[in-house]
C-alpha cells in the first residue's frame, strides 16, 4: 500500500525531476558498483607476459618480482613467455587485452623506446597503446665474446675490424633491442663494419657465443654476469659512461678507445591502455615496495641492474625521452627495421 502511493507521488513529479532523480541514481550505482569491482582487485591469478624467451634479462627480472608480487597480492602471479618479432608479438598482444589488471607486460627500452621508431609503419603507439605503471630497473649492456676467441680486448676488436672489414659477427638479443643498437652505435662512432646476428633473447645468443657460432654478442649485463664472473664468456667493455660498481673490473667503451660511448637498458611493467588509475597505483605501489627490499636491491646490483619503483607519471615521462633520443640515433645511424 506505501509503495503504490509512493509511486503514485513519484508520476505526479515533473519528468525533468523525475529525470534527474534517474541519472543521479544511475551515476550512484554505477560508482559503487565500479568502486566494490576494483576494491576486489586482484580476485584472480595476474598474468605477466614476457616478451623474449625464457633466460633473458628481461625474464629473469620479471621471474625476480613476480613470486613477492604474489605474495603482497595473495594471487598467482605467473610469467608467460610469448617471443617474437623482437618483442612485438607479446607487446602487441597486452595493448588488446581487457584492461583489469589482470594481465600486464614486462615491457623493454626496445619494446618502447626502439622499435617503435625503428619499424615501420610502427607496430603500435607505444605511449597511447599502454598503462604504464612502474620502471623496474635499468641496465648497462656489456660487450663479450668466447673465451678462445683471439679478440681480448676493445682494441683488439677495432684493430681486426679495420684490418678485415665485414668479416667479424656479433649476436644480439633481439633486432632493434638496447644490445642491437649499442652495437650499431659502436660500428657509427668507431666507423667500423659488423655484421648483426639478431636473436630471440638473451639465452640462445650466449648458447651459440659459448659453442663458438657467433663471435662476438652484445647483451644486457643481468644476464651475461654469472657467464663472465664463471669464465664461459670474456666481457670486453661495459656500455655505460661509468665502470659498473658490481663488476669493476669490466672497463667501459670510452676508456678503451671509443670516447663518448654510452649506451643502456631499462626494464618497466606496462597495463593495456584504459586500465583504472586505483589498479595502476595499487600494482605501482606493490612492486616498489618490493623493489626497496634490501635484499632485492642486493640481488639486483649482484646482478649489473639498479631498482627503480619510480610512479606512473615518471616511467611515461621516461618513455617520451627515449623515443626522442632513439628518433635521434636512428636517423644518425640509417638503421632501418622492414
Amino acid at each position: 500500500m506505501i509503495l503504490n502511493r509512493w509511486y503514485l507521488w513519484a508520476l505526479k513529479l515533473p519528468f525533468e525531476v523525475r529525470l534527474m532523480r534517474s541519472v543521479i541514481i544511475f551515476i550512484g550505482l554505477t560508482l559503487v558498483a565500479a568502486w566494490s569491482a576494483q576494491a576486489e582487485f586482484p580476485e584472480r591469478a595476474i598474468k605477466i607476459i614476457v616478451p623474449y624467451p625464457p633466460g633473458g634479462t628481461t625474464d629473469l627480472l620479471a621471474r625476480a618480482i613476480a613470486p613477492r608480487l604474489a605474495e603482497r597480492l595473495h594471487q598467482p602471479v605467473l610469467i608467460d613467455n610469448r617471443a617474437g618479432a623482437g618483442g612485438v608479438i607479446g607487446s602487441k598482444m597486452v595493448s588488446k587485452s581487457t584492461p583489469d589488471g589482470y594481465t600486464l607486460l614486462f615491457g623493454t627500452i626496445a619494446t618502447h623506446g626502439i622499435l617503435p621508431v625503428l619499424l615501420k609503419p610502427a607496430p603500435y603507439d607505444a605511449l597511447k597503446e599502454f598503462t604504464p605503471i612502474t620502471l623496474v630497473a635499468s641496465t648497462p649492456n656489456v660487450l663479450v665474446t668466447n673465451p678462445a676467441s683471439p679478440i681480448r680486448n676493445v682494441a683488439d676488436l677495432l684493430a681486426l675490424a679495420r684490418k678485415k672489414p665485414g668479416t667479424i659477427d656479433f649476436g644480439s638479443t633481439s633486432l632493434g633491442g638496447s644490445p642491437h643498437m649499442s652495437g650499431e652505435l659502436l660500428k657509427s662512432m668507431a666507423k667500423i663494419d659488423l655484421l648483426h646476428i639478431p636473436y630471440k633473447g638473451g639465452g640462445p645468443m650466449l648458447i651459440d657465443l659459448m659453442g663458438g657460432q657467433v663471435q662476438l654478442g652484445f647483451d644486457n649485463l643481468p644476464s651475461s654476469i654469472n657467464h663472465i664472473r664463471s669464465g664461459k664468456i670474456r666481457a670486453l667493455a661495459i656500455t655505460t659512461a661509468k665502470r659498473w660498481p658490481g663488476a669493476p673490473e669490466i672497463p667501459t667503451f670510452a676508456e678503451s678507445g671509443v670516447p663518448g660511448y654510452e649506451a643502456s637498458a631499462w626494464f618497466g611493467l606496462l597495463a593495456p591502455p584504459g586500465t583504472p588509475p586505483s589498479i595502476v597505483d595499487q600494482l605501482q605501489r606493490h612492486v616498489a615496495a618490493i623493489l626497496a627490499l634490501p635484499e632485492v636491491e642486493k640481488a639486483f646490483f649482484e646482478q649489473g641492474a639498479e631498482p627503480s619503483g619510480n610512479t606512473p607519471a615518471e616511467f611515461e615521462a621516461l618513455i617520451g625521452r627515449e623515443l626522442q633520443k632513439w628518433t635521434k640515433v636512428a636517423a644518425a645511424t640509417g638503421v632501418k627495421l622492414e
